[in-house]
């Protein structure tokens, strides 16, 4: 079975340091990603926690595995409420890369790798079904262009 992957980019009219503290920034990431904020010591293999500001809810748990400021960032997914047991094999890996071009930042996401995790088809097809991350990205955009 071939490899199963969102990937999701935009160019962004901003500078790589707007873009990269508008993904990291705790007091940022709840204006852009439904209401939750980023949790996370920033140290190699250290969990890292989606939680809702408004309710203290972790939405998204995983791990951080790879950080290279500004340009990359790495880490797993996993949905606390999902049918399936929270182990590695079923963590997705979301990635962001950010390059700087065109007077702006491009930045790429890819999810993945869908075929080697519990339910991965349809995880797939629900997360590609409501864009992947293009709407996030949008949101980005509007936050690290308006310079908050």
């Amino acid at each position: 079975m071939e490899a199963l992957f969102v990937e999701n980019e935009l160019h962004i009219q901003a500078s790589i340091e707007a873009v990269w503290k508008t993904l990291t920034d705790p007091a940022i990431t709840p204006k852009y990603m439904f209401g939750c904020e980023i949790v996370s010591d920033w140290q190699p293999e250290a969990p890292l926690l989606w939680r809702g500001v408004q309710d203290g809810i972790v939405y998204v748990s995983g791990v951080l595995k790879e950080l290279t400021a500004p340009h990359r960032f790495a880490f797993t997914t996993y949905d606390p409420q999902a049918s399936y047991p929270d182990i590695p094999e079923n963590h997705l890996t979301v990635t962001y890369s950010l390059e700087q071009k065109d007077g702006g930042t491009l930045v790429k996401v890819t999810q993945g790798d869908y075929r080697t995790v519990a339910e991965g088809q349809k995880r797939f097809d629900d997360t590609m079904a409501g864009g992947g991350w293009s709407s996030v990205l949008e949101q980005v955009k509007q936050i690290a262009e308006a310079g908050e």
